[in-house]
């Protein structure tokens, strides 16, 4: 037991109480923000080329609600290391946790680039658009079938994903996924779904007639250049699909499930898939008495759509490793990981003890051994 016998050795015993004391009384700094190396290695441009999208859902353990901040540096952050999506460079969806958005941050979004806003909010706001969580979650035990069973037509499903809460690992519903694979329906993501309605209603406004070749076009933009679909209704045959550079468009199959530019005969007259930038010219067999046509918000006549919404992806690596064979597609809500929170005197108190304990206590053992004074 160590004996404490004069002022000189009491002052040493505080001395190394303090030194004790000290890392437990240090404050914390504010923790450095970590970047997912996912993103910009091996998974992000796997993700990009299979046909995901790179959202945001802001700063790790940051309430966007209250810190409208986090709405550009989360833009930037995801900017910074990757594209959005095969169709535009920025990220245009943002997801948020509430029930509702105040005009605060709907200006902090749309000052900040994005049009979509997700998934469990309520009411409307100008300028954004609403997607909204209708396809419960691929989480097992809290999927819905039947749910998926019963969707109406050229509607788009959201359907939740989070591969981690905190050290829990979320088992996923692998019935759910294999019958999802096999569905008969568009597998997209939220910004493509988006803007593929929006090129194919401004593509529809474009649609001339001359002769026997009807022409349309679709001009680029400065955000996505997703391609659009409109139908075509007439009566003659189809001769030739060119674009504006002269090449033929490919046929599309009627079992083609991703976003892809093309033609497809139906009945009546044909689907046209075409991108931004271009004019397409389709030659018919003779002159048509008149050429009915209109926007279609689902790719290649397919029912609906579907998107799974992977939600406070910290770490792309884990919220995808199951999904690396599937053919769905994912919109990553990309949120920055925080990094530990550091004393900022740990590193200089652990080298002090290491010098001062063994100083300290040769003082002590010293004292003991000399003759009290008479």
């Amino acid at each position: 037991m160590l004996r404490v016998t004069n002022m000189a050795d009491r002052g040493v015993a505080f001395t190394i109480v303090v030194l004790f004391a000290l890392p437990m009384l240090a404050p914390s700094v504010i923790g450095e923000w970590e970047s997912d190396s996912w993103l910009s290695n091996i998974i992000g441009p796997e993700r990009l080329e299979h046909g995901d999208e790179f959202g945001c859902h802001g700063y790790e353990g940051v309430n966007t609600l209250d810190e409208n901040w986090v709405i550009q540096a989360c833009s930037d952050y995801v900017n910074g290391i990757t594209a959005s999506s095969r169709w535009g460079e920025r990220p245009i969806s943002f997801g948020i946790e509430g029930d509702s958005l105040d005009q605060n941050t709907s200006n902090s979004l749309i000052n900040a680039g994005f049009e979509i806003v997700g998934d469990e909010l309520s009411g409307s706001s100008d300028g954004i658009v609403m997607m909204h969580r209708n396809g419960a979650s691929l989480e097992k035990g809290a999927s819905a079938k039947d749910l998926l069973q019963s969707i109406e037509e050229d509607t788009i499903v959201s359907i939740y994903w989070r591969a981690r809460v905190d050290d829990l690992r979320i088992r996923e519903d692998k019935d759910l996924i294999s019958w999802l694979e096999q569905q008969n329906v568009w597998l997209t993501t939220w910004g493509e779904w988006h803007h593929h309605g929006i090129s194919g209603n401004q593509a529809n406004d474009s649609i001339t007639l001359e002769g026997n070749e009807v022409s349309i076009s679709l001009a680029e933009l400065d955000t996505w250049n997703v391609p659009g679909t409109v139908r075509l209704q007439f009566h003659p045959e189809v001769l030739s699909v060119i674009d504006s550079n002269g090449a033929e468009l490919d046929e599309i199959s009627d079992t083609e499930r991703n976003l892809t530019v093309g033609w497809r005969k139906i009945d009546g007259g044909m689907l046209l898939t075409m991108a931004r930038g271009s004019t397409v010219t389709v030659t018919l067999g003779n002159t048509p008495e008149s050429v009915d046509s209109s926007p279609t918000s689902t790719f290649n006549g397919l029912h609906h759509s579907v998107t799974i919404v992977g939600h406070h992806t910290t770490n792309l690596f884990q919220w995808s490793s199951d999904f690396q064979e599937s053919d769905l597609r994912f919109t990553w809500l990309l949120e920055r990981p925080k990094s530990e929170a550091v004393g900022w005197a740990l590193p200089f108190l652990a080298a002090a003890v290491l010098i001062a304990v063994p100083v300290s206590v040769y003082f002590v053992l010293s004292s003991d051994y000399k003759e009290p004074e008479s």
